[in-house]
């Protein structure tokens, strides 16, 4: 069975969403001027991974959570993100919320 890294995938759609071209997004992040372009296509071309502490750059940047990145369908990686917009008491009742209905629905 083969597995898609969901990396390349996430990164190209945030950086899109955030209208910055790989280059502007490499240079925000710290990358130099001369490679950051050719550094961020690698990335979204899945010929190299980024280290944790680049893709921790990369969410602050684009505005995702870092969790966001290892999303494998569109559906997870929009909850993600609405996820990471809420307060932690938001967070709680919705797990609590979820927990109620599951108990409910396996009864």
């Amino acid at each position: 069975m083969s597995f898609n890294n969901p990396i390349p995938i996430r990164l190209k759609q945030a950086r899109k969403k955030a209208n910055l071209s790989q280059k502007a997004l490499g240079v925000h992040i710290g990358m130099d001027e001369s490679s950051a372009s050719p550094r961020m296509n690698q990335y979204e071309k899945g010929k190299h991974t980024p280290d944790i502490n680049t893709l921790k750059l990369l969410a602050n940047e684009l505005g995702v959570p870092l969790n966001y990145f290892f999303c494998e369908d569109e559906a997870t990686a929009k909850l993600a993100c609405l996820i990471a917009d809420m307060s932690e008491s938001e967070r709680e009742a919705l797990i609590l919320t979820l927990e109620t209905t599951k108990l409910d629905s396996e009864a």
